[in-house]
């Protein structure tokens, strides 16, 4: 998308009159996007199917009241899938575990609500690229695992209770024990979720490959009788969705262990994803505004608790939606209400229709997301980068799939600290930012000294912040004896945004560091003078 030069947007009920009719447009295709991901998010998430169209719901009628982001669509994700269903396991599986983690969803909520306050958004700068790449890898590949049967009509009694590594090794079984008119409907979504992308006809680009997969999945369950034919887990069960809106929260395990772990383990992922895709979107956005992070973590967290207490799904910034958002023309945050507000209205009166979906259908498209999170240009990728970085990337992987998405990263993490203990750094360096600053009335001199690292990087942000706007900025590397890939990373942007801002910024000092690959955000470390 070409990049407008940066202009007035109106903000608020102001933006609301005035761009209406492209957020009414975007939100409907958002819409359309949304309905079948959430169903199926929801339905692999252990959630009753329509949980995840509240949550949507809400993402869209709540969270715009806040100081969101102004492109992105809040609702259900695929990267939480892993976590809910493995709550709503260990809380005892069924409405009681569902209960329970809805219960789970109002506390992190609530945690959220007050990292806003705190101005807790610029913590996700802490983790390192390559282990949130890991864990985003990871959970694809759960996601692909745990679909891998449901793709195929198997009884769910199958596979119940199997981890990762056991499905993948269990596909044979699954395969013969498929249903195959159930299958034969997974495998075509399969094709049109992974087919579409590659041709190049302009009318179809306009219609959302999720969508396509139901207007082909649909006739074909009524052609084939699946309601009269087919086992009743084969197709999407709304139920009476009106009358289960309720309190649905349940806290008699708030004293346990287990209850505190999983509030642990969607704040951190939840609040983590939502921010990295801000992040994402605002790089993405034609008129170049910039989110409150710690606003967007307000409305996030308003929005999940509402949620959690109606029994709904724990909702992000969601990266999918929130980039078509942006290819369908959308200009305010107006988008996001509008498309809460189109499942609002298929809930009233779409119901009987979505029941007709095929649960293959909803794998088929989980899949897909899961592909997207752990394809392999994602490893070449990090390879690229440097092969440290492909090491922290391969060991998130590994430990999130054999343990879990907390251990992943913390080990992702350690093995990030070994190496750059390796190259050079010491324990105090790595948590403390090193400088001096040489200022005058038109220059800012920054001598970067020690390391710039991932866990240091938040101090240095601080301080490139405060520099006045009229100055030019010279930052110097001289010094400074490791800089990691996200620092990089990060200075790179840096550059590019004040650039984009007119403002004159020379990075300098990196001519006497080795970086460890040829890729230009490569770790870069100090030659030793002989």
């Amino acid at each position: 998308m070409k990049t407008q030069n940066k202009q007035k947007i109106e903000t608020g009920f102001n933006a609301f009159k005035k761009y209406w009719k492209n957020d009414i447009i975007s939100g409907f295709l958002v819409f359309l996007l949304a309905l079948p991901l959430s169903l199926g998010i929801a339905k692999a998430s252990g959630f009753p199917a329509a949980m995840g169209v509240l949550s949507a719901m809400i993402g869209g009628l709540v969270t715009t009241f806040f100081r969101v982001s102004e492109l992105s669509i809040k609702g259900p994700a695929a990267g939480l899938i892993t976590i809910a269903a493995g709550a709503i396991t260990e809380f005892g599986g069924d409405e009681q575990g569902w209960k329970i983690a809805s219960a789970v969803i109002v506390v992190m909520a609530i945690f959220q609500i007050l990292f806003g306050f705190l101005k807790f958004g610029s913590l996700s700068d802490f983790f390192p690229h390559s282990a949130v790449h890991g864990m985003l890898a990871a959970i694809g590949l759960i996601i692909i695992a745990k679909q891998i049967p449901v793709l195929l009509g198997d009884d769910p009694t199958l596979y119940k209770g199997e981890s990762p590594l056991e499905l993948y090794l269990d596909i044979p079984k699954f395969v013969l024990h498929a249903h195959w008119h159930i299958a034969a409907i997974g495998i075509v979504g399969l094709i049109i979720m992974f087919g579409l992308p590659l041709l190049k006809i302009n009318f179809l680009k306009k219609i959302p490959a999720p969508m396509i997969v139901l207007i082909v999945a649909v006739p074909l369950t009524i052609f084939w009788h699946f309601k009269q034919t087919e086992p009743s887990y084969s197709l999407v069960s709304i139920g009476d969705f009106w009358g289960s809106l309720n309190f649905n929260t349940d806290f008699s395990a708030i004293g346990t262990f287990t209850f505190w772990k999983y509030v642990l383990m969607f704040l951190f992922v939840s609040t983590l994803e939502s921010l990295l895709t801000v992040k994402a979107v605002d790089s993405l956005d034609p008129y170049k505004r910039q989110s409150n992070y710690n606003g967007d973590l307000i409305g996030q967290g308003s929005g999940n608790l509402i949620s959690g207490m109606l029994g709904g799904l724990p909702m992000i910034s969601e990266v999918v939606r929130s980039s078509s958002n942006i290819s369908f023309g959308a200009i305010s945050k107006w988008s996001n209400f509008f498309h809460g507000l189109f499942l609002l209205i298929a809930m009233i009166f779409l119901i009987p229709l979505i029941e007709l979906i095929p649960n293959s259908a909803l794998a088929a498209m989980l899949i897909y997301a899961g592909y997207r999170l752990a394809a392999p240009k994602e490893f070449i990728h990090t390879y690229q980068i440097g092969k440290e970085q492909l090491a922290i990337f391969l060991t998130t992987i590994i430990v999130t799939l054999v343990e879990d998405l907390l251990l992943g990263i913390l080990a992702g993490i350690i093995v990030k600290i070994l190496f750059h203990l390796y190259n050079g750094a010491n324990i105090k360096n790595l948590f403390k930012a090193h400088y001096t600053i040489e200022s005058n009335e038109k220059i800012t001199r920054i001598n970067f000294d020690g390391v710039a690292v991932f866990s240091n990087l938040i101090a240095y942000k601080k301080l490139l912040s405060v520099i006045p706007d009229e100055n030019k900025i010279i930052l110097d590397f001289h010094k400074v004896k490791l800089i990691d890939h996200s620092f990089m990373n990060f200075i790179h942007h840096y550059e590019f945004e004040m650039n984009e801002q007119k403002r004159d910024v020379k990075l300098i000092g990196f001519e006497n560091h080795k970086p460890l690959s040829n890729h230009p955000l490569a770790t870069r470390v100090l030659k030793i003078k002989k």
